[in-house]
């Protein structure tokens, strides 16, 4: 008869013995003197938290640009549809333009320059006078320069007929040159005439030497 081999068998109790005897009176403060179980468990640990930590931060910092790209997709989506409109609109923009440049040349042309100015005061004067209506003040205030013209205030005062100061009022619409009439104050007096207290105010061109201040202030204003 053949004979039976016997096969080695495993301690397991003797096994789990071992691992945990290496894993008592762990002196924590110094790691290296540990067992070579609980040092290589150790060093897996703190290999996988570092992994975890930079995959994290990695993470973050790919999720944030994911949303920085996300917004300026929107934005150029929104900038694309934009330039869309303009583009299949382009032609009627362009007749928009024109006419545009048109009624501003128009509006120009109602603007003195500053040599014309004395004239158009003497207009407003004989306006007034034209329509039977004393003076009682007529005086032009401090010029105030705005950014692409300059506005010229006159304090007026006047006496007369009601209907003569409506025809002053129509005839000061209708100069060549824009002038409007405000802050109109009309007094009755006793003897049947009006007072009328206002502002008529004329606006003209800017010189080259007051575009020249204006750009240099602007200038100025920026760097601040």
């Amino acid at each position: 008869m053949a004979k039976k081999t016997s096969r080695p068998t495993i301690d397991f109790a003797a096994y789990q013995a071992r691992i945990r005897n290496q894993f008592t009176g762990l002196n924590y403060n110094d790691p290296a003197s540990w067992p070579p179980l609980p040092r290589y468990l150790l060093c897996f640990v703190v290999t996988a938290a570092v992994v975890a930590a930079l995959w994290f931060v990695w993470l973050s910092a790919v999720d944030d640009e994911l949303i920085s790209e996300k917004a300026k997709e929107v934005q150029l989506r929104q900038d694309y549809t934009s330039k869309l409109a303009q583009a299949v609109n382009l032609e009627a923009l362009r007749k928009q333009r024109e006419q545009v440049q048109q009624y501003v040349t128009q509006l120009e042309k109602q603007l003195p320059s500053k040599s014309e100015m004395d004239a158009l005061l003497s207009d407003i004067n004989q306006a007034g006078l034209g329509r039977s209506l004393q003076f009682e003040l007529f005086r032009p205030g401090q010029v105030i320069v705005k950014d692409y013209y300059a506005e010229l205030p006159i304090a007026v005062k006047v006496t007369g007929q009601y209907h003569d100061m409506g025809a002053f009022a129509a005839d000061i619409a209708n100069l060549s040159r824009i002038v409007t009439l405000n802050n109109i104050v009309i007094t009755p007096m006793k003897d049947g005439n009006l007072v009328m207290d206002a502002t008529a105010k004329t606006f003209r061109y800017l010189d080259n030497e007051e575009i020249a201040l204006q750009r240099k202030t602007a200038a100025a204003g920026a760097k601040k």
